[in-house]
């Protein structure tokens, strides 16, 4: 399990989506990013499962992450699993 702190832009920021984008934010049980909606590329996916550390370049899956805001949990302050 990794932990991403949202709040913390450098923690955030080493974190990409399949294309490369830093622009994702934590949907249902998956990923999305605004740069590959936008995109006139056919192949990029909006949708996605995995992110990149850009900085050891591994790949976690959606429930590998834990998405927290400060020191609170992202699943206790939404209610429910982001």
């Amino acid at each position: 399990m990794v932990e991403i702190d949202l709040d913390e832009e450098t923690d955030r920021w080493q974190w990409r989506c399949p294309a490369g984008h830093r622009s994702w934010e934590p949907t249902n049980y998956h990923f999305w990013c605004a740069q590959c909606a936008r995109s006139n590329d056919t192949d990029a996916e909006p949708e996605f499962e995995e992110l990149r550390n850009v900085r050891t370049d591994e790949t976690f899956e959606r429930d590998e992450v834990e998405l927290v805001r400060g020191s609170e949990s992202y699943e206790s302050l939404r209610g429910g699993r982001a």
